[in-house]
């Protein structure tokens, strides 16, 4: 009984885990076709930002959820105002783009701070179940993921802000035939986005390290979540996830982390040939 539990519960931290570092790709590559294979860099602009304001003597819990997100929002609105606002609907273009901007990045942040570790202390205790332990932490994981998912569909199905949005992404010309300038929105869309990857980053700094070449460990992984979801932001990325986040924790346990891993880009191939539209493009059209 123990270990079904405790598997369980680091099969959600898994799931969760996979949602909080792809929903920012699932609305820059989901709802604005950009291909940002930057989205790894954005997370470390945020950890470091998290890592650094924590140094400078700021709260942690402010430093993951406010600075962070902040930081990296503030980053993706200068990429979006200097680069990718002359590449929309160019999807080849923002690749190559993106995967410059991605090198770029990481040589300058390697310059600055070097190319070692940085860390922040992992907060709270650990959970004991029986023989087991669950660090307290990814719970706190699971729970800011959920709050995410749910103020991102509330944002993007019940304002007005978030119709707007979805409609500019659909039909720019109509939208600014109805008096709104569809650059401020998809700039404002891309810093939010960004803003997610920088959360993720700032919250995942105390598991794992921040280094400059961090992201590389999370971008594949984030691209393959929202590929498989399909149009569906909420609904498509949330099955790829939690369908990928059990299959790779649950082969973990058996065997190997590498194994786990494996499996997971291994459903993703099977996945995608069945389902070459994605999650959404077969059971969610029209949803969000």
């Amino acid at each position: 009984m123990d270990f079904a539990l405790i598997l369980t519960l680091q099969v959600v931290v898994a799931i969760a885990t996979i949602i909080l570092f792809s929903i920012g790709l699932a609305i820059i590559f989901g709802m604005m076709r950009v291909i940002n294979l930057a989205h790894g860099e954005f997370m470390m602009i945020g950890a470091y930002g998290a890592v650094k304001s924590y140094e400078a003597g700021l709260n942690l819990w402010i430093a993951m959820l406010v600075v962070a997100p902040l930081v990296a929002a503030f980053f993706g609105l200068i990429v979006e105002r200097i680069l990718i606002r002359h590449l929309y609907g160019r999807l080849i273009d923002t690749l190559l783009a993106t995967w410059g901007l991605s090198l770029f990045t990481v040589g300058v942040v390697t310059m600055i701070f070097g190319n070692t570790t940085s860390a922040v202390p992992t907060p709270l205790g650990t959970l004991r179940i029986g023989d087991y332990g669950l660090g307290q932490y990814n719970l706190v994981i699971v729970a800011v993921t959920v709050v995410v998912v749910a103020l991102v569909a509330i944002v993007l199905k019940r304002t007005s802000a978030g119709v707007l949005a979805r409609a500019t992404m659909q039909n720019p010309e109509m939208i600014a035939a109805l008096g709104y300038n569809p650059r401020r929105i998809y700039a404002a869309t891309f810093a939010i986005g960004s803003a997610l990857a920088g959360l993720a980053g700032g919250l995942l700094a105390p598991l794992t390290g921040v280094i400059p070449a961090m992201g590389v460990a999370f971008v594949a992984k984030a691209f393959i979540t929202v590929i498989s979801g399909g149009a569906a932001i909420i609904l498509g990325t949330g099955t790829a996830a939690t369908i990928y986040g059990a299959i790779s924790q649950s082969v973990t346990y058996a065997s190997t982390s590498v194994l786990g891993e494996a499996s997971l880009f291994l459903a993703a191939i099977i996945l995608l040939r069945l389902l070459p539209n994605g999650f959404a493009g077969r059971f969610f059209k029209g949803g969000v």
